[in-house]
Parts: C-alpha cells; sequence; structure tokens
C-alpha cells in the first residue's frame, strides 16, 4: 500500500463531469469574447472601442464646407496615427480625403502631418488629382498645406514635382516651387488644329 493514496481514486465521476463541462464553457465563453471584440483595440487604458479610436470619423461630425477640415478631433500636443480626414463642399459632396501615416497638432490652428496622401474628387465623385507629400503643415484658418520636401502632384493627364509646395484646399490650387518637373501625359478635350 502507497503512503499517501492518489487523489484522483477519490474523485467521483459526478465532479469530473461538471468540471469538464464548467471548463469547456469556459472556453465557449472565451472564445465569443475574442470574436465580438474584434472592432475593439487595446490602447495605453485598456480596451476601447476601435470607434472611439478611429480618426476615420468624419472631422467636423457632419459634412458641410464651413467646419469639414476645421474641427480636426485632435488635442494640441497629441498625435495620432493612421488618420483620415474627409473634406466635404458647402453641398455635403466629398471634394477631397487626406490619408496620413501620423499626423500631430502643433498649436489650435496648425497641424503637421508625415506622410500624407492627399485625392481630389471631381463633382461626380471621380478621382480628380492625388498629391503626396512627406512631411507637411496644414493651417486650419487659411486651410493652406504647405511642405517644404519634395511633392508630386498627379493627375490623369499630367505629373508635377517640385522641392517645396502649397495647397489651398478652399480654391483646390498649389503652387510648387525650386527644381519643379511636369510630364504631360496626354490632353484631353484639346481641339485639333486643322492641317493646311
Amino acid at each position: 500500500m502507497q503512503p499517501f493514496p492518489s487523489r484522483l481514486a477519490c474523485i467521483r465521476p459526478a465532479v469530473v463531469a461538471s468540471t469538464l463541462i464548467s471548463v469547456v464553457a469556459l472556453g465557449v465563453c472565451t472564445v465569443l469574447a475574442e470574436t465580438s471584440g474584434k472592432g475593439q483595440k487595446k490602447g495605453k487604458g485598456g480596451k476601447r472601442k476601435k470607434e472611439a479610436m478611429s480618426p476615420t470619423a468624419t472631422a467636423s461630425g457632419s459634412p458641410g464646407g464651413e467646419g469639414s477640415l476645421t474641427n480636426i478631433p485632435l488635442p494640441v500636443g497629441h498625435d495620432a496615427k493612421g488618420v483620415v480626414l474627409p473634406d466635404f463642399d458647402v453641398q455635403g459632396r466629398l471634394r477631397g480625403k487626406f490619408v496620413a501615416g501620423s499626423a500631430k497638432r502643433i498649436d489650435e490652428n496648425h497641424i503637421d502631418f508625415n506622410d500624407l496622401k492627399i485625392t481630389t474628387y471631381t463633382s461626380d465623385n471621380q478621382v480628380d488629382m492625388q498629391i503626396q507629400m512627406h512631411t507637411s503643415t496644414f493651417d486650419l484658418t487659411t486651410k493652406i498645406l504647405s511642405s517644404k520636401e519634395r511633392t508630386t502632384v498627379t493627375r490623369q493627364d499630367f505629373n508635377v514635382v517640385g522641392d517645396t509646395a502649397m495647397f489651398d484646399t478652399n480654391a483646390r490650387t498649389s503652387r510648387r516651387v525650386g527644381n519643379v518637373k511636369m510630364v504631360i501625359t496626354s490632353q484631353p478635350d484639346q481641339p485639333q488644329k486643322p492641317q493646311p
């Protein structure tokens, strides 16, 4: 006879069955919690809903050209990664979209962007231009985006590259300075001159 009887021999089958059911139920609950929590991100403060963490929510809460790129929900001194900001005109149509690798609010009127890609749209929601800036600063009062690094503007019929750039989001105009190169790929809707 062994000096200490085996504990497993003393466990009743009903206890084993109830323990097994409890473990399986716990496993099912864990799997369900993980699949329902896929829309959440973990942050420094624990679990938060993805919608609260995501900067892809509309910048002003509702479309309307006046506050579209003015009320950006980013506190002064804070930065955000994976920023997507829509730009709406006064009729509520999407006229542009800012997608940045990161953004930091410098003060009440300025935001710095890194790896910014802007897509502008025509009035019938077709892609018009694409602008790429490595680093840039957006002035919220004038709505002018400026960069002191090489910037590329691409449209279906041309490509422009320059050392520095300014882009006015209201007037939808841009200016490049220093080592500017423009390549015109096609001339759509240009009437042909008659041959003599």
